[in-house]
């Protein structure tokens, strides 16, 4: 069973800065992109930046103020957020596609999310 476990969230006034990491455990054979996403209230999902291979993406509303990464190693991705909006403010969920023990196949698992709040 893989799991995604997110933290870091929280309440930060407009121009501040936030961490969010998320860890997968469980039985991996391989994790190929990893990312995160954000839903916020009344609104659909969408993709924040994602990593694969060193490559990253970003959505056009957070280029230059957010920055993602990735340690192999402990199978963890880190979203690190400046410059923060209150349009930022959303739930935030971390996504990982990933190969699961007794798998040939990639499958996508999420994180059960964490609120971030920009407010003053």
């Amino acid at each position: 069973q893989v799991q995604l476990v997110e933290s870091g969230g929280g309440l930060v006034q407009p121009g501040g800065s936030l961490t969010l990491s998320c860890a997968a455990s469980g039985s991996i054979v391989n994790i190929n992109v990893m990312g995160w996403y954000r839903q916020a209230q009344g609104k659909q999902r969408e993709l924040v930046t994602s990593i694969a291979g060193g490559q990253t993406t970003y959505a056009d509303s957070v280029k230059g103020r957010f920055s993602i990464s990735r340690d192999n190693a402990k199978n963890t991705v880190t979203l690190q957020m400046n410059s923060l909006k209150p349009e930022d403010t959303a739930v935030y969920y971390c996504t990982a596609r990933v190969i699961p023990s007794g798998d040939t196949r990639y499958s996508d698992y999420w994180g059960q999310g964490t609120q971030v709040t920009v407010s003053s």
